[in-house]
């Protein structure tokens, strides 16, 4: 018989799990996702999670406590006699009353090769890293940060150029076939757990707003990275003099090329920037208030002169 779970998610990375497994046919009880949030340019409109809009659409109920510590929302939990919850990207911490509150416990799909990159932005610091593969891991939760035993894995090769926001498209439809397949071993009883190693565990912690600006004082392949692993979102920066004042630029796209100078400094006027060792070259660049645009479009509009100096 299909399974009776509840589904807590709560950004886009989140909706293809979703759609899985009501596609599969379990009953899918309630959904459990982040309340709405202010937005607009005022902040004075609420904008529903990408999961909640995605629940509705399919007609499941949607509850968004702002936390499961309290009694009610534990009992009312349990209430919903689920076999098992799953759980991506939801954003909540889950306490034991939580973890315990259906009959097979509680699956996570996370986006790394656990132990390695454990937390909050695993796709992103993957990349930053050079790491040249990451996967999806289907993993029964515990009271730990992503120590639980791991049920399923599918590993996924990271491209040299491939940025944060690609490797999140191709790894939450990776992530939605994996949790349907565990979901249908669990109710099959064919799910096979094993323990984490004990070594190699690494933490993907939360990007801080300090650690985006470039360090030109890097080597190129470590600038590169930090482009790519920051881009789309929340987007690697620096200071450029451009018009005759200095803007914060976002860098979107970059490739490691040969050249020498003082890290920041502009090699030629086609936007190739030297690091620390080697240099870079821009691709894929974004002003202030503008649209993201390629390096030829970018310079129609402003001159870089060679020597100049970016911060």
């Amino acid at each position: 018989m299909p399974l009776r779970l509840i589904f807590m998610g709560t950004p886009d990375f989140s909706v293809p799990t979703l759609q899985a497994l009501a596609a599969a046919g379990h009953d899918i009880a309630a959904v459990y996702t982040q309340p709405p949030r202010p937005a607009g340019r005022r902040g004075l409109e609420l904008t529903k999670s990408p999961v909640q809009r995605a629940a509705e659409t399919l007609g499941i109920e949607v509850r968004t406590p702002k936390s499961l510590k309290g009694e009610d929302e534990q009992q009312a939990f349990a209430a919903l006699g689920a076999d098992a919850a799953v759980v991506v990207a939801y954003g909540l911490l889950l306490p034991k009353p939580i973890l315990d509150g259906t009959r097979l416990g509680c699956f996570n799909g996370h986006a790394s090769l656990l132990p390695r990159w454990r937390g909050a932005a695993p796709i992103q610091r993957a990349i930053m890293a050079g790491d040249a593969e990451t996967g999806m891991m289907i993993m029964k939760m515990d009271e730990g940060l992503d120590t639980g035993p791991v049920a399923m894995t599918e590993r996924v090769a990271i491209a040299p150029h491939m940025t944060a926001g690609e490797l999140h498209d191709v790894m939450k439809e990776t992530g939605a076939a994996l949790m349907a397949h565990a979901m249908t071993a669990l109710e099959e009883g064919t799910l096979r757990l094993a323990p984490q190693p004990a070594e190699g565990a690494t933490y993907a912690k939360k990007i801080l707003k300090d650690e985006t600006r470039v360090d030109w004082s890097r080597p190129a392949e470590a600038v590169h990275n930090h482009i790519r692993g920051l881009s789309p979102f929340p987007g690697a920066w620096c200071e450029m003099p451009l018009g005759g004042r200095v803007e914060r630029v976002k860098l979107l796209r970059a490739a490691p090329v040969p050249g020498k100078g003082a890290p920041g400094e502009a090699l030629d006027e086609a936007l190739t920037i030297a690091c620390g060792e080697g240099a870079v070259r821009l691709v894929e660049l974004q002003r202030a208030g503008g649209k993201p645009m390629r390096a030829q479009d970018f310079l129609r509009g402003v001159q870089l002169a060679r020597g100049t100096r970016l911060a």
